[in-house]
């Protein structure tokens, strides 16, 4: 994995994989989105509940969406919510692995931190697969489901806070060397 990593680490590639993970971010924030909450009568999506939320929250929000929104939901939202885990957790473990190699850490122990998105990425898909069975059950959501996909939602926002915050301590390193190196 490492070496697929290394591979990968041009600057125009991880530029690339970055802007177009975040075009579908910004669909699916300015359009998708949108388009699924017009139904809910100001409910936040289960999408969008980073600390989590409950069975009898996930029953008031399909609900509320009603058959139209929850459509919305299943065949908007969703299948671009279905590309976007993938480019994440690929994009942003390069943008990380590319810092670490300009720092020349590559090698060492905190090329795991790469891991982080990718596994933000894989709870997002078991959030989405989750949220999938949920509209596909309604209204005889077994309240398990809820509460796994509840978990995923969670572990996925733990992930990718974490990794933020990893992110943001590797540039200001990065930052830090390139002003020491100037006044050289």
């Amino acid at each position: 994995m490492k070496d697929l990593i290394k591979r990968n680490l041009n600057s125009k590639r991880v530029i690339l994989l970055f802007v177009l993970t975040n075009i579908i971010y910004v669909i699916m924030l300015g359009i998708t989105i949108p388009k699924v909450m017009s139904f809910s009568g100001g409910m936040k999506l289960l999408d969008m509940l980073p600390t989590g939320y409950t069975a009898e929250y996930v029953n008031s929000l399909l609900s509320a969406l009603g058959e139209k929104g929850r459509d919305a939901y299943l065949f908007n939202q969703l299948p671009v919510d279905m590309i976007y885990p993938f480019l994440f957790g690929v994009s942003y473990c390069l943008i990380l692995a590319y810092i670490l190699n300009k720092l020349g850490k590559f090698e060492s122990r905190l090329f795991y931190f790469c891991f982080l998105p990718l596994f933000s990425g894989l709870f997002d898909y078991l959030e989405n697969i989750g949220i999938i069975a949920m509209l596909k059950s309604y209204p005889n959501n077994p309240v398990i489901l809820s509460q796994i996909t509840n978990v995923f939602s969670v572990m996925k926002s733990t992930f990718t806070t974490f990794y933020f915050i990893v992110l943001i301590i590797f540039i200001v390193m990065f930052g830090m060397n390139k002003l020491f190196q100037k006044s050289r």
